[in-house]
């Protein structure tokens, strides 16, 4: 199972579009506070809709605190600073994939402790970077593609015809 971690996340809405994506693809979500809202949140509920329930979701005091429950923890750092892309890696089956707060991403001083674990997604330099749930679907489903994606349905059923 693939591990989602929020670091400080900001903004209700795009914490519930990860939650809903985590449910989706059975993906585990880390929250490290401070939260830049409550989890009981409306919208949070409301982006996650009726899914948020059924999120495996586990909260954190803080960076430490989370090292200290996951000391084995495989981590890589989404951040527009690293050298190597999502796609550059190799994902382990129970890895966590860790994505920086809204506003500033992951700080710096806790991407040089693992520069060789960073990621990121390609964009036009121009960018500064893109929505937070999105980054976190394009890399998660990458991790997921690496493995075939296992254990998932893979063909789409019609309502009222049949492919051909």
């Amino acid at each position: 199972m693939i591990n989602i971690v929020l670091h400080e996340p900001e903004m209700p809405a795009n914490t519930g579009n990860i939650g809903r994506t985590c449910v989706a693809t059975g993906a585990r979500l880390h929250l490290i506070e401070p939260l830049g809202f409550r989890i009981n949140d409306k919208m949070i509920k409301r982006a996650g809709m009726d899914y948020w329930e059924h999120l495996d979701v586990t909260t954190y005091l803080c960076y430490e605190d989370f090292l200290e429950k996951n000391p084995q923890a495989k981590i890589y750092m989404a951040t527009t600073k690293a050298e190597q892309t999502y796609a550059d890696v190799q994902y382990e089956e129970d890895c966590y994939i860790m994505f920086g707060k809204e506003s500033a991403g992951i700080p710096e001083e806790i991407l040089l402790e693992h520069r060789a674990d960073c990621i990121r997604i390609p964009m036009l330099e121009e960018i500064r970077s893109l929505n937070l749930s999105n980054s976190v679907a394009i890399v998660l489903y990458e991790a997921l593609r690496q493995h075939q994606f296992k254990g998932f349905q893979r063909e789409g059923k019609l309502h009222d015809h049949v492919w051909q």
